[in-house]
């Protein structure tokens, strides 16, 4: 597994409480792209939660809701609620202990009735395969704050350490997949019913590496009850795949990455697709200049490599467990948690042509390291998260008027 886990997972309960503030100035940033980023929440240590990892989701009257990666009243994470105007209330403080998860690392989705579901990396069921650190949960918080943990990881041949959110069917089932654990200790896809029964659909497995293993992202679902997703390990050429997993609980391999010699490598994030049932994404590794790409990948598995990260100054690098956004006119939009001229990540922009933009690269000071994925408004301001900086350290939300 690589160094990038132990390292966020590790950090989890070592973040510091003593800020650090970044003061960077460099010339020849226009104007436009500082007035244009606004920041409207700063997170600091204590029970407000701090270092949000994932990114957010919207209700009809424009408040915010997301996960801190630690702080909060049990220095274990918290689910937020944050207003239009900036006003933070935190919904549930993960504690760790009773069953109840800890350190989440993805956003919510959200039904019609304003309940919240996601995962923790961490908590539940400790000891056995899930170790002193627990193997994470499957959780439900409710509009007025209560949660219910719907299903807590033991390890094998369940999974354990979901890296990613989860998918919701019009029938209230919850997908997702889990890094480690199920069946070969190589991570699964699950569903949780509506009931909060949980089910293995598909178990990674080291002995048939060609099938994938190890998916840091979530899934993608059609209306047909097909998912789709992306393992960071395994295929044909050891780089990671794109795989389908039909109703019947069949798996493709769609795409081998190192197909190409610069094609993109290792796959974090989850997918997104079109109605013509192509799938977009990322990889961290790989392409053109090594720093990772944009890719598609159409319904008979033929990728297109729609952009290579340069790094540097100029563009962004190492996109790690964010996905795309795509709107109506098949722009698509998102965040590298490294490279730009302060090497914090940018925010950016690729049009249907392949041309990328850099909206907005990261400061420190005004936030650094976005790890979550972007959500857009109806007048095409584009809101997230960034894991750290700001004035406290903590991380922070922020909008964007590209």
């Amino acid at each position: 597994m690589k160094n990038k886990l132990q390292d966020l997972l590790s950090g989890m309960r070592v973040w510091a409480t003593v800020a650090v503030l970044y003061v960077v100035v460099i010339s020849g940033i226009p104007s436009a792209q500082a007035q244009s980023y606004k920041i409207l929440f700063q997170f600091r240590a204590g029970v407000d939660g701090a270092s949000p990892f994932g990114g957010l989701v919207s209700d009809p009257n424009g408040n915010l809701y997301g996960t801190t990666n630690i702080d909060g009243a049990f220095d274990s994470g918290v689910v937020f609620k944050l207003s239009p105007t900036g006003r933070e209330t935190v919904l549930h403080s993960f504690s760790g202990s009773g069953g109840d998860g800890a350190y989440p690392l993805t956003g919510l989705v959200r039904d019609a009735s304003g309940n919240l579901y996601g995962t923790t990396a961490q908590g539940a069921v400790y000891g056995g395969a899930c170790g002193g650190a627990g193997c994470g949960t499957v959780f439900k918080v409710d509009s007025a704050g209560t949660e219910t943990v719907l299903h807590g990881f033991t390890g094998i041949p369940d999974g354990s350490t979901p890296y990613a959110g989860l998918v919701r069917d019009a029938a209230g089932t919850l997908y997702g997949t889990t890094l480690q654990g199920g069946a070969n200790e190589a991570g699964a896809v699950f569903k949780v019913d509506a009931s909060g029964k949980e089910t293995v659909l598909l178990s990674f497995d080291f002995g048939k590496i060609q099938n994938g293993y190890a998916p840091y992202g979530g899934l993608a679902l059609d209306p047909a009850g097909n998912l789709y997703g992306t393992t960071e390990g395994g295929g044909t050429f050891g780089a990671g795949i794109v795989f389908k997993l039909d109703t019947t609980g069949t798996e493709t391999v769609l795409y081998n990455f190192g197909s190409q010699s610069t094609d993109g490598l290792t796959p974090t994030g989850n997918l997104i697709r079109d109605t013509a049932n192509n799938l977009y994404g990322m990889t961290e590794n790989g392409g053109m200049f090594g720093f990772g790409t944009v890719f598609k990948v159409d319904k008979n598995g033929n990728e297109t490599l729609l952009h290579s990260f340069a790094g540097g100054k100029a563009d962004g690098q190492a996109p790690f467990i964010s996905a795309l956004l795509r709107d109506a006119k098949g722009n698509l939009y998102g965040a590298t948690s490294e490279g730009g001229p302060f090497d914090f990540g940018i925010v950016f922009k690729l049009d249907s042509t392949g041309k990328e933009t850099v909206l907005h690269s990261f400061t420190g000071k005004g936030g650094k390291i976005p790890y979550g994925s972007l959500i857009r408004d109806k007048a095409g301001n584009l809101y997230g998260t960034t894991s750290g900086g700001g004035t406290y350290g903590g991380g922070l939300v922020f909008k964007l008027t590209p």
